[in-house]
């Protein structure tokens, strides 16, 4: 494939700082253009008119880039559980976590689209986001631990949680609405009181 096919962003110098988010941006650009598997690392690095080794000093591979943020979200959802007040029920200590995760992603609506486009292409892909999923569940269920919270109450408030913000996170990207991500995490956590209250 020749540079031309590349189609390199020539406002973007060698030497302009912020690589691993120039990296990440031509990375999302080419996975929509041409697919996540037809994209190579080369080709990122190219259309962010860096060197390749460039890359691997900011990813260990393309998936990365659609995951990257993974560890960041799960330190959040953590530190949100504990620092909850004592007194805080599982349940609302985990509804605080996810609307804090809800605050920090709401903001990234179009690209939030297109990763999942990318990820919903792949079937490698939708498995990396569920046990990524799966791995936030297991953080925030040994978090409710750490406060006393005996299991099967941690796992159930955990999984409970995740998948508000799963299906949440789901109508959010569907939405044409503006109504944000927080909105429908709230609104889907009172659903979820509705049907396991028998209301």
């Amino acid at each position: 494939m020749s540079a031309t096919d590349i189609n390199y962003d020539s406002s973007m110098s060698r030497w302009e700082p912020n690589a691993r988010g120039r990296l990440e941006h031509a990375a999302m650009s080419l996975y929509v253009e041409r697919g996540f598997e037809e994209t190579t690392v080369a080709e990122i690095a190219e259309r962010a008119g860096l060197a390749e080794r460039t890359f691997f000093r900011h990813f260990v591979d393309k998936r990365e880039v659609l995951f990257s943020g993974a560890s960041e979200l799960q330190a959040l959802l953590v530190r949100t559980v504990a620092e909850a007040p004592a007194s805080t029920s599982p349940i609302d200590a985990i509804t605080a976590a996810i609307e804090a995760a809800g605050e920090m992603l709401g903001e990234h609506r179009e690209r939030s689209r297109e990763r999942q486009k990318v990820i919903d292409a792949n079937n490698d892909l939708k498995e990396r986001e569920l046990i990524k999923l799966a791995t936030l569940a297991a953080a925030l269920a040994e978090s409710l631990r750490q406060r006393d919270v005996k299991d099967p109450s941690a796992s159930l408030a955990a999984e409970a949680g995740v998948a508000v913000f799963k299906i949440a996170f789901e109508r959010w990207l569907l939405d044409r609405s503006e109504r944000s991500l927080t909105q429908l995490i709230d609104e889907s956590f009172r659903e979820l009181r509705d049907v396991t209250s028998g209301a």
